[in-house]
């Protein structure tokens, strides 16, 4: 395909260089690409900005060449377009002296386009909104088919939302589904805490056509929560994030000793001491959150400390528990995210 790639600048509209612009989008539509990978391609050969807008299907892509990235976007005022039978409209944006092929390019792309179209067409009308949730956050689908089911919930695939992932949350309004344990909801504006008893990873804010991408990042977060920290939100977690992607984290010495402690009788409590003082800094403080005497908890902290085998009264020894705790989160919570790019099910 690179190898159809044309200068269409300065070039001259003779028949040789029209036929090679009309297979080069010949070839696109045999193989049936992606309407996306048809509005990227445009742009490459042209090398200007393009776009396909289709109101009635919630449609509105734009690529620039050399971009890696699709987004969405309205039609320029200066664009030269070419109208489809349903309003739908590409449109080409060059500046300056338009190229002798142009008219060909706007024809041919728009050909292409009604064609992909009709290919790309799926009967979302009749799925109900958590069905069309699933497809919004899948990585399955195309930029084409996101940003219709995004109309169909009616929302803006250039508005902003935060996708939230979670248990426990039926409360929190949204458009939403269940994906496999998880709950994905499609927040806008204010994110509110979690019910009591239920656990939350919220995702970036992006715009809804990348609703995707903050779903991938919610996931993530929601292996962080634990009871003393139900809610995690990802932009918070900064360089933490890269510890969900350790692969052994049954293996981690400093695990295996909250693991022995907490199989011991109160354990589970012990464990709970613990991730409060990482959360205050202090014993008087963490005994305060969990609503104890302060005097209750040296004995119960001395005793952790012969299980895991270094002290806690440093910072850098409190860094290490605070580590260990995190990574065990995340080999519990394992199973809430599952692998990148795909919902749990």
């Amino acid at each position: 395909m690179k190898g159809l790639l044309l200068r269409l600048s300065g070039l001259d509209a003779d028949a040789a260089n029209a036929v090679r612009l009309i297979g080069f989008f010949d070839r696109l539509i045999t193989g049936r690409v992606a309407l996306e990978t048809l509005v990227s391609s445009t742009a490459q050969l042209a090398e200007c900005p393009v776009g396909v807008h289709a109101p009635g299907r919630g449609l509105a892509l734009r690529a620039e060449p050399g971009a890696d990235t699709i987004v969405s976007g309205v039609v320029p005022r200066s664009a030269a377009r070419r109208e489809l039978e349903d309003a739908t409209v590409v449109w080409v944006a060059r500046d300056g002296t338009p190229s002798p092929l142009d008219d060909m390019l706007l024809e041919r792309f728009a050909i292409a386009t009604a064609v992909l179209l009709d290919h790309a067409s799926v009967p979302l009308p009749s799925l109900g909104d958590p069905a069309l949730v699933e497809l919004v956050l899948s990585d399955g689908i195309g930029t084409a088919e996101r940003s219709r089911a995004l109309h169909l919930l009616g929302l803006d695939p250039t508005g902003a939302l935060r996708v939230l992932a979670g248990f426990g949350i039926d409360t929190i309004e949204g458009r939403s589904a269940m994906l496999g344990p998880v709950r994905a909801v499609l927040a806008i504006g204010k994110v509110p805490d979690p019910p009591n008893g239920g656990r939350l990873g919220v995702g970036p804010e992006v715009p809804a056509i990348e609703a995707a991408r903050s779903w991938q990042a919610a996931r993530t977060a929601l292996r962080f929560t634990a009871d003393s920290e139900p809610a995690i939100w990802w932009e918070r977690l900064g360089a933490l994030t890269t510890l969900a992607d350790h692969k052994d984290l049954a293996e981690i010495p400093d695990v295996l000793a909250l693991d022995r402690l907490a199989a011991q009788p109160h354990g589970n409590d012990t464990v709970a001491v613990l991730d409060a003082l990482c959360a205050t800094g202090s014993a008087r403080k963490a005994a305060a959150a969990l609503h104890r005497h302060h005097s209750t908890l040296p004995a119960r902290l001395a005793h952790a400390e012969s299980v895991l085998g270094f002290a806690l009264d440093a910072p850098a020894e409190r860094f290490r528990l605070h580590l260990a705790l995190v990574l065990r989160r995340l080999r519990d919570n394992d199973g809430l995210s599952g692998r990148a790019g795909q919902p749990v099910s």
